[in-house]
């Protein structure tokens, strides 16, 4: 999508067994196959029909994966246990926008905001120091 003057964005469901190592290479691998924006997760087992909950990652972890997919070059992250692949998708690709130097219809200007959101892990350490 890169190529084709896309923003291209993926998510990462934590939570299900995965190791610490695995997910910075599947950001790694995301980030070079030419993803801009992500999302990382909590997994929520949706019924006890359902795979259960392997481990309930830490804010803190998702804090710090937030700054490795900034550091890897994602234009776009959203970290924490309750963010959803699609929540504030219209902010995230304004923010591509912006660091891809490209214009934001002035249609969809008010999509664009900043600061972190309740959902993100960040917001949650920041009301508990």
């Amino acid at each position: 999508g890169r190529n084709l003057g896309m923003v291209t964005k993926s998510n990462l469901i934590l939570g299900m067994g995965e190791t610490r190592e695995e997910i910075s290479e599947a950001l790694r691998d995301l980030h070079q196959a030419g993803c801009d924006l992500i999302t990382i997760t909590q997994y929520l087992r949706p019924s006890e029909r359902h795979l259960p909950v392997d481990r309930w990652v830490k804010p803190q972890e998702f804090v710090d994966l937030q700054h490795e997919a900034e550091e890897i070059g994602f234009l776009g992250v959203m970290s924490g246990p309750l963010v959803r692949s699609s929540y504030r998708a219209g902010r995230l690709w304004a923010t591509a926008m912006r660091k891809k130097g490209w214009e934001i219809p002035a249609e969809l200007a008010h999509i664009e905001s900043s600061g972190s959101t309740r959902q993100e892990a960040s917001s949650l350490l920041a009301a508990h120091q």
